[in-house]
């Protein structure tokens, strides 16, 4: 690690400790040449799947994208961002432990209908009216009978 004052090479770890509910660890390191402190962050860099489009074309997994479509579903629901992030960590440890290279969007939106049904039943209908892009009244209706049985 190099040194951000400096730029020597040479630095010790002094304190590790984890974070983020174990799945970082900070480590507080010195420099061996200029005495300065400072604090790195480690996590594991896993690979999620490139999502298969309807459309056939192929995008890396982009979480801001889960996260942003969330938060319009979730949009003025009594829902903690604590348990939407929760939500996405599971989210992408399902599709991690696929163990496939490529999914399809199809699997990636009922992983997310599922995790929002037990969520807020509100935020799934919304979801699921975008997602599969209900034309009419009758099919709200249909969906939300469906989450009665």
């Amino acid at each position: 690690m190099f040194c951000p004052f400096c730029s020597a090479q040479e630095t010790k770890v002094i304190d590790s400790r984890l974070v983020a509910e174990g799945h970082q660890v900070r480590r507080r390191r010195e420099c061996v040449i200029c005495h300065e402190r400072f604090t790195t962050f480690e996590s594991a860099e896993l690979v999620m799947p490139r999502v298969i489009k309807r459309d056939g074309s192929r995008e890396p997994f982009n979480e801001d994208k889960l996260r942003a479509g969330l938060q319009r579903a979730l949009e003025k629901r009594p829902v903690s961002t604590e348990r939407v992030e929760e939500v996405i960590l599971s989210l992408k440890s399902a599709l991690r432990a696929t163990g496939e290279r490529e999914v399809s969007s199809e699997f990636l939106g009922n992983l997310i209908m599922n995790a929002l049904k037990d969520l807020d039943k509100v935020a799934y209908v919304r979801f699921a009216s975008v997602y599969r892009s209900f034309e009419d009244i009758r099919e709200f209706g249909e969906e939300i009978a469906r989450l009665g049985d």
